[in-house]
Order: structure tokens, then sequence, then C-alpha cells
């Protein structure tokens, strides 16, 4: 069964496409003849995506893989059956049975509508499933009566059923005449899920810009700043939730716990102590070093600098080797970034890997007139925002498609230009890391 659960105003769109022939919130029944012309459509060479859009149906929607699984099934169907295997009932038969037309009798009618009315009596008496969670336990409440009037309006225009209102709305324990005044609001309703629709489109279309890995507010940031479109992230978090856009994103290791480090580092004391934002761009500088694998699994390393006040990555050397020399080119690059104009209490911070730790590299940090600052041993939040920005990065940056380390440093540079450039970030007043640091120097 589809994951999609479809709302009531998208069951009324699919509801009014011709080719559909009923729909309810976890599926779609499809006319026997689209699945035939669906089908000869696709063995003249028509990919199922494209009879799909052409037929009028939202992928967005119903989901960009029900095309290929219709497909699939319909042509097996189709292989084993011909035409008739749509327009005959298959369902209790066994393999290779002689297909019958559907009985229609008046006797099997009444069954299916008594089968029917028994199924909205056991549907109205099911609570809602439980909305909230206490830590007491789960609190289960009765479905309202908005929802009441959506579930008997559904079965009685599914069914066909007439004069059952009064039962059903007596059965339910709703007024009838609050049934009709709920009806004759739909066009309220539906004027409501209009400009919903049209919203979701928008917001859509900066979600597949970002490739799916933009959440709430990352699409607020765009909307005002690329699209001058002024929409509550709150409002966004709803139509996300509503449409199924759900952000690819890095979920916390829940084996992984983090060690409480209290033993400070021998040499070098932890000076930054995680106050991160000093007020003034070009103070505090935070450095790491992460892994990239491309190719065939080739180990590449990433070395750089960010910025903690405006988190912008003012430097960054990529190489083949973990050897010292990545660290000291990153420091030179540093240096040329600022033209070797550093402030007198400039600091650097970084975790206790070696070659921060390593002698030579301390005393090239004493040369450019920096203080160094390193991390509590096992305590990566220490220097959080640098290992943020690493876990963004591979969030967002296809590198384990690159086959070349040429490839994989153009990517790298484009990504960071990107992410200094025209990266919104919402702690930063929903500016750029450049933006907010160019603001900074004028105040």
């Amino acid at each position: 069964m589809s994951k999609i659960i479809f709302n009531e105003f998208q069951i009324k769109r699919l509801e009014n496409n011709p080719h559909v022939k009923q729909v309810s919130e976890r599926s779609i029944a499809y006319h026997p003849d689209f699945k035939v012309k669906a089908v000869k459509e696709n063995k003249a060479g028509k990919s199922p995506t494209q009879i799909f859009i052409e037929h009028g149906f939202d992928l967005a929607m119903i989901g960009s893989d029900k095309p290929k699984g219709c497909l699939k099934r319909w042509r097996k169907v189709f292989e084993q059956y011909g035409v008739d295997g749509f327009y005959t009932e298959r369902r209790g038969k066994a393999k290779g049975e002689r297909l019958k037309p559907k009985s229609d009798t008046q006797e099997n009618q009444l069954k299916k509508a008594e089968a029917r009315i028994k199924y909205l009596e056991a549907e109205l008496g099911i609570p809602k499933k439980a909305r909230r969670t206490r830590k007491a336990g789960i609190e289960e409440e009765k479905i309202t009566k908005s929802e009441t009037f959506i579930l008997i309006e559904k079965i009685i225009r599914r069914y066909s059923l007439t004069n059952m209102v009064s039962y059903f709305c007596e059965m339910a324990e709703v007024s009838r005449s609050g049934y009709y005044a709920w009806l004759q609001a739909e066009s309220i309703r539906l004027n409501l899920e209009e400009k919903d629709w049209q919203d979701y489109e928008l917001i859509n279309k900066v979600f597949e810009g970002k490739k799916k890995k933009a959440g709430a507010l990352t699409i607020k940031m765009i909307l005002e700043n690329d699209f001058f479109v002024t929409m509550n992230h709150k409002k966004i978090r709803r139509l996300m939730n509503k449409f199924n856009l759900k952000p690819r994103i890095r979920q916390a290791n829940p084996y992984k716990k983090m060690a409480k480090a209290t033993h400070e580092h021998k040499v070098v004391p932890n000076l930054l102590n995680r106050r991160f934002n000093q007020g003034e761009p070009r103070k505090t500088f935070l450095t790491d070093i992460t892994y990239v694998y491309y190719g065939s699994g080739q180990p590449a390393y990433l070395s750089c600098v960010k910025d903690s006040v405006t988190r912008e990555i003012v430097a960054y050397h990529l190489s083949k080797s973990l050897k010292m020399d990545l660290v000291y080119r990153t420091l030179e690059k540093l240096a040329d970034s600022v033209n070797e104009l550093f402030y007198p209490e400039s600091l650097i911070h970084s975790d206790q890997g070696v070659h921060y730790t390593h002698p030579e590299f301390q005393r090239r940090v004493k040369k450019l007139g920096l203080i160094q600052s390193i991390s509590r041993k096992g305590n990566c939040w220490d220097n959080a925002p640098m290992e943020s920005f690493f876990g963004h990065f591979k969030d967002e940056v296809d590198y384990s498609e690159c086959q070349t380390f040429e490839e994989l440093s153009l990517i790298i540079e484009e990504y960071i230009e990107e992410y200094n450039i025209n990266r919104y970030q919402w702690s930063l007043n929903r500016m750029t890391p450049a933006q907010y640091g160019s603001h900074l120097l004028a105040v």
C-alpha cells in the first residue's frame, strides 16, 4: 500500500480526472480504458512517467514511482489475459481459470450495500489515532466533527447511497444541519485548498531545486531573498507535512554516545570554550579535516578554516595525502585571505588531532601571530560549527560521483562559493555568510 495519504482536496482533484474510477486516502482505481491505452502506449515506446503526465496526473501528488509500478502490473495482466483482463472480475479466481463478467443482480447489490453500511458503522466507531503523546502514556481523542462529516460524505458519494444522511449523522452523533452547513461551505474550503496548492508548488520548486535537502527555514529564506515572497515558516512546515515533502537530512546516530571530557589538553587549553560569536569577523577561526571519497573509493582530505562569527569558509585545501603539508597549506591560504593582517588577539581553534598538536604546526601558528585553542578530549561540541559545515557539505554535495581528483576539486570549489555567497542562514539574520560579514563591518 502507498505511503502517500491523499487529503480531501487531492481526492477531489484526482476524481476530476476522467481516467480515474475511484480514489481513497491511500489508493487510486483507474478506468480499464486508460489501463489498456497505457499498456499499448508503453509497448509503443513511451515511458510510464510520460504516459501519466500526458493524461493529466500530477506526479508530485501521486508519487513519482506510481507510473512505473502501475505499468508493471498492467503489462503482466495484459500478457496473461489480454484486453479482457481489465474488464472482468479476476479476484478469487485461480490462475488460468475462465474469466467471468461481474454479476450485477439486485441480490448482490443489496449485499454490497449492507456491507458498505457495516463498514461505515465500524469506521465511525474507531477513535482517531492519538495526536499527543505524554510521559504518562498516550491520550486518545475521538475524531472531530469535520473529520466525521468528511467520512460520511466520502462514503455516501463513493457508494452512491441515497436517503442515508439522517441515519449516518445519528449514528456518528453529529447534527444533520451541521452536516449540510459543512457541505455548503465546500467552496470556501476548496478555495483555501487551492491557495495551499499554489503555495505548495512554489515551495516544491525551491525544495526540488535544493535536491530535496532544504528544511522549512531554508525555504523561507530562499523565498524571501530570491522570489520576494514572504511566507511564515510555520505555514511552510505545515504544507511540507501536508504534501509529504520530507527533506533528506542526516540523522543523529542513537548508538553513538557523547563522551564527557573532563581532562583538558596538556599543552594547549580550550581558550575558546564554545564562545563562537566574538562579535567581530576575522577574529576567531575554526579548523578541521574531513575525509572525502571519490571514484572507486579513493580518499581525499579536505582541510577548512571557518570564521566562527560570519560562518564563512575563509580558507581550504584539498589533498590526496594526510601528511602535515595539508594543514600547513591551509594556514598559508588563511594568511593570504586576510593579507597576513590578523587581529592582535585572533584565535584559531581545532580538535585534538595529531596535526594540530604537532610542534611544527603550533610554531607556525605563533609565527602568524595567532593564539591556538584546542577542544577538550572526545568532545566534538567544542568545535561544533566546523562539524556542522562538514555535515551540510556531505548532505548536499554528491562528491562520490566524481571520477577524478580534478572533478572533486571543482565541485568542492563551487560548493564553498555557493555556501559563502548564496546560502542563507537563519541564525545570521537570514543573510548569507558574505552578506553578514559585510553587515558587521558596516556596523
